[in-house]
């Protein structure tokens, strides 16, 4: 018993000898990975409050925000995509007074640093912005106007348009009545400088596709319709025999009052009756009723067109910045004119745009108050590189240096 306690004393004492052994030292936690900052692409809505125009009927609501949400909407999308793409986008919205100065308020409120712009301004003030210092290194986005001088004569290279032209619309009415074989047209001409440029675009599709204008007559406005259309019309339009009723009244102020009132039975197209238009509340198709509801439950109302341009524009740039995965000018611009570039627009088939002009080349709605009636380019009609360039100026045709 004596030798095992001193045993085990011995043992201890050999333990207590030996040199302290230090504890094996805890990895370090691993330390979080850095996040990338995101790459922020800014882009401006760039905009002029307008007067309430004169009201044909109490049917159409003057729009105060018209344009806006569309582009809300739109980077709403961008955002979407760039969680995935490690990009940010922000909106700047401008809106300038009825009465302010819109070339002022464009190199005072957008930065230096803002190289994409949105324009939602009528073709006067698009081309005096478009045309100062300080947007010579900016790209800028027509998401209002369908002036063919500005895809033409009086074109920007830094300008790109969205809605189509007069021309595009023009001829899109122009295929669909060659297919009905409504070849003989009556033209009624409003006033308006407006009115003007549409029947020029008229009278331009008639000849491309071999149509006739019959007559052509001016509608002075020097009455008030509402109360002698009935009487008027009637007289205005007897002693003609002509297949389709043409008509260009781009403010709305005479159009609306030929339906059922000519002498002869015929239908009305142009600015009423049956309209061209890059976009339309019955349009459904393709994923069209996806982006209706959308807008309609943000906005309180249906889309208009200069909403769709505003939201085609900005998703354009959101296209464009992911495939060239940069937020700078040049790279942006490069890729929105190269054979990659691919826009969803809801119609059937991917928007470009075209490199002579700067047009966004795109299906046209041909649409009746309350339905969709054809989309064109209409089946037949071809072209050796795209079948959306049978609408509008081709390559071949333009006059943009």
């Amino acid at each position: 018993m004596k030798l095992k306690k001193l045993s085990i004393g011995i043992s201890l004492a050999i333990a207590l000898a030996q040199p302290c052994m230090a504890a094996p030292k805890a990895k370090p936690a691993p330390s979080a990975p850095a996040v990338a900052a995101k790459q922020v692409v800014k882009i401006a809505y760039f905009t002029q409050q307008q007067n309430p125009p004169a009201a044909l009927s109490n049917l159409d609501p003057f729009i105060v925000d018209k344009g806006v949400i569309g582009a809300e909407l739109a980077i709403s999308d961008n955002n979407t995509t760039g969680q995935f793409t490690g990009q940010q986008y922000i909106l700047q919205k401008i809106v300038v007074p009825v009465d302010g100065d819109v070339v002022q308020a464009f190199n005072q409120q957008i930065a230096a640093d803002v190289g994409l712009v949105v324009l939602n301004l009528n073709s006067e003030q698009m081309l005096k912005v478009a045309d100062l210092a300080s947007a010579q290194q900016k790209l800028l986005f027509d998401a209002a106007t369908s002036d063919d001088e500005n895809r033409n004569g009086q074109c920007r290279h830094g300008v790109l348009h969205i809605l189509p032209s007069r021309a595009m619309r023009a001829d899109a009415l122009a295929q669909y009545m060659l297919k009905k074989r409504w070849q003989k047209w009556f033209l009624v001409v409003g006033q308006t400088q407006e009115d003007q440029l549409f029947a020029a675009a008229i009278k331009r599709a008639a000849k491309r596709f071999n149509l006739k204008i019959v007559a052509e007559k001016n509608w002075t406005n020097d009455f008030d319709a509402r109360r002698t259309a009935q009487a008027d019309v009637p007289v205005f339009t007897q002693g003609e025999d002509y297949d389709v009723l043409v008509v260009a009244d781009e403010q709305g102020l005479f159009g609306e009052y030929f339906d059922y009132r000519t002498w002869s039975p015929r239908p009305v197209i142009g600015t009423q009756g049956l309209i061209a238009t890059a976009w339309h509340p019955s349009h459904e198709q393709w994923g069209a009723v996806q982006l209706q509801n959308r807008f309609k439950d943000q906005a309180g109302r249906w889309m208009q067109e200069v909403d769709y341009g505003a939201y085609l524009a900005v998703r354009a740039i959101g296209e464009a910045s992911v495939r060239s995965k940069s937020n700078q000018v040049p790279a942006i611009r490069d890729y929105l004119f190269s054979s990659h570039f691919a826009l969803q627009g809801y119609k059937g088939m991917p928007l470009s745009f075209r490199a002579w002009d700067g047009q966004l080349r795109q299906p046209v709605l041909l649409a009746a108050p309350r339905s969709l009636v054809a989309v064109a380019p209409i089946e037949g009609f071809l072209h050796p590189k795209s079948e959306l360039d049978t609408l509008g100026y081709d390559q071949p045709e333009t006059s943009c240096k």
